[in-house]
């Protein structure tokens, strides 16, 4: 199975361009599965609840989810992509998951950083994983890790690989990631963006450094701090579902007697 990623820089509320540069790069990419960052297609640093209302877009309905739809059949590839949804009055930093065949499943952002709280609902999907086949795949988005208990749920309920759409702006992410490989056992695939922000004021600049990381903590791809690029490994996600380190079976041997809070 080849999986990927598409780092790239968005360029903010342009929603067709970014849409239309990235289904351009899906068609020349020879990938089983690509992930694209989060908010991909709008870009990250709203000013306003109207630019954010404006930006959204009803799943599976909306434009970039159709888009890409469309492109995942004709290429024969499953997409994860960050995108603003609108559902039922509420506003939610989700990720969508795409396949040859059709709309696969959705994810809302459980946790939420920094000002993204003042757009957006928190996530109410919880972790779901979705057998697309060739795999198992699980989705989470930007700061869910550095929450371990959001890739150890995924990983219980048996993904192979965590596809992470993220914007990110901390310098601890990537190092953590081989961490959630590594202690779940599983194929991590985290698609950053690059590039700065600048409005209202604010200024952010995002770290690049995209990666795959395979079930042990190895670096398979890893992409630059601040360019754009994309890159595609071959892997065995079959590799995910042996969960032994050394001759400890990691999942068989959790001491959940002892995890309780009183």
């Amino acid at each position: 199975m080849k999986i990927g990623f598409i780092q790239f820089h968005p360029e903010f509320g342009k929603k067709e361009k970014n849409v239309e540069k990235a289904v351009g790069i899906i068609r020349d990419i020879d990938a089983d599965l690509i992930v694209l960052p989060e908010l991909f297609n709008s870009g990250y640093l709203f000013t306003s609840a109207e630019e954010v209302e404006n930006i959204s877009e009803d799943v599976p309905s909306g434009y970039t989810t159709q888009s890409l739809l469309h492109v995942a059949k004709d290429t024969d590839t499953f997409i994860v992509a960050g995108l603003a949804e609108k559902a039922e009055g509420a506003r939610y930093n989700s990720a969508v998951l795409l396949g040859p065949e059709g709309f696969v499943g959705l994810y809302r952002k459980a946790h939420l950083f920094k000002d993204e709280v003042k757009w957006f609902e928190k996530g109410d999907t919880g972790f779901n994983v979705h057998d697309i086949g060739l795999a198992r795949i699980g989705m989470m988005i930007c700061f869910d890790w550095i929450f371990p208990e959001a890739a150890r749920t995924l990983a219980l309920k048996g993904a192979d690989i965590i596809c992470h759409p993220s914007n990110l702006m901390l310098p601890f992410c990537q190092k953590a990631m081989i961490t959630r490989s590594l202690e779940n056992g599983v194929f991590s695939l985290t698609c950053n963006r690059v590039g700065v922000e600048e409005r209202g004021g604010e200024r952010l600049e995002f770290t690049g450094l995209s990666q795959i990381v395979d079930p042990k903590g190895n670096v398979l791809a890893l992409a630059s701090e601040d360019e754009e690029g994309t890159q595609v490994v071959e892997i065995d996600p079959m590799e995910a579902r042996d969960k032994t380190v050394g001759i400890n079976k990691i999942f068989q041997e959790r001491r959940t007697d002892l995890y309780e809070l009183s």
